[in-house]
């Protein structure tokens, strides 16, 4: 019988070792490659030292033992481990093989798959921040260095973003949030937690972290000059459609401040009412209901109340997806998908779409738990 896939056995491809093990990696950047340019002629220089009276003189052993110390820091200066990886897929195996050794853990897919590009599509920037949420209350301690490293990379970028483009702080303020809380907690047990790394390095992104949330405290949103149709202009119903297709209250209560047409359609009873209905259960509403002053369903206050108990729907413009049939987790790119009949990983099922499941931000989490 044939071996489908990727033979084990063949080459292979290029690998380069790094701090954290050995790596593999594509033709280099033209950062790395300028590196090791300037590696390369240092090997075959002499270098002199001192302070003009004695003089010493390296030879070409000790350039060869500076070159790879210079090659050591560049890695470890150069975080976003990404650049190491082609395919925006991993396997996810639980147990070893006469294929495969060791397992998948969070740290890796969370370094294989290509966060750092995710986060530049708007249908998978609140995926990714809602994934790094779940993490910092939860998983953190889980990561590898090399992983917690490309996870504050990622936050850096995420944060950049939200500065240059105004859009949604509100999701990154509670992300930081609840990552400060947690970092607070891990570093005064120090000691006794798992973090991987010298404590001052962990001060030191905590300080970072508080700077964030300063300066999304202090971001203002620019005033669009447009002289066209605007928000405003249209018409009633067509309002009460927009504000009929949000699935967050908090969306609801932010458009509403806009204009006082908008805060008059976003306090309707029946939006709060469908709003509920489509995060909770009929027998939730029967626990905590809550009654106006006229004696009707406060529905506005009965959303917020349900949401402290139990979890509302998550939608997301695009996930990541998991294949049942090869067990590989993956982006799918749709325009590859149509134009190419791509699935976005190597899949050998004779119709790869119905092996094909979303994967939500937790089932992310629950699929690396051992």
């Amino acid at each position: 019988m044939p071996f489908l896939g990727q033979d084990w056995r063949s080459p292979g491809w290029r690998w380069v070792k790094t701090e954290d093990g050995w790596k593999r990696c594509e033709p280099f950047s033209p950062a790395l490659e300028d590196g090791n340019n300037q590696l390369n002629d240092i090997s075959h220089t002499v270098i002199l030292t001192g302070d003009g009276e004695d003089e010493e003189i390296y030879g070409t052993e000790d350039c060869e033992f500076a070159a790879k110390k210079r090659k050591k820091d560049h890695f470890r200066d150069n975080t976003d481990s990404q650049c190491f990886y082609r395919e925006k897929w991993i396997y996810v195996h639980k147990e070893s093989t006469k294929e495969r050794h060791g397992y998948c853990t969070l740290g890796e897919a969370f370094n294989r798959l290509d966060f750092s590009s995710a986060i530049q599509d708007i249908r998978r920037f609140n995926y990714v921040v809602k994934l790094l949420q779940l993490i910092a209350k939860s998983q953190l301690t889980s990561l590898s260095g090399a992983a917690q490293k490309n996870y504050f990379n990622i936050l850096d970028k995420i944060v950049q973003k939200v500065m240059e483009d105004q859009y949604n702080p509100r999701l990154i303020k509670d992300l930081l949030q609840d990552l400060s809380s947690t970092l607070c907690i891990l570093i005064r047990g120090v000691g006794k937690s798992e973090l991987v790394g010298n404590v001052n390095v962990w001060i030191c992104r905590l300080e970072t972290i508080l700077l964030w949330q300063q300066q999304l405290k202090n971001l203002q949103m620019n005033k669009q000059v447009n002289n066209g149709l605007t928000l405003s202009d249209l018409p009633l119903h067509m309002l009460n459609n927009i504000l009929y297709r949000f699935s967050d209250g908090w969306d609801i209560i932010t458009l509403g401040q806009v204009t006082p047409t908008l805060y008059m359609l976003s306090e309707d009873r029946q939006l709060w009412k469908k709003l509920c209905q489509y995060h909770f259960a009929e027998k939730q509403f029967c626990r905590h209901l809550i009654l106006s002053e006229e004696g009707h369903i406060d529905w506005k206050l009965m959303y917020f109340a349900l949401q402290k108990y139990y979890p509302i729907k998550e939608q997301y413009g695009d996930t990541l997806h998991f294949c049942r049939h090869c067990s590989i987790l993956f982006w799918k790119d749709y325009h590859l998908a149509l134009l190419l009949k791509d699935t976005g990983h190597p899949c050998t099922a004779s119709d790869p779409n119905t092996c094909l499941m979303p994967v939500s931000p937790q089932h992310f989490i629950d699929l690396f738990k051992f």
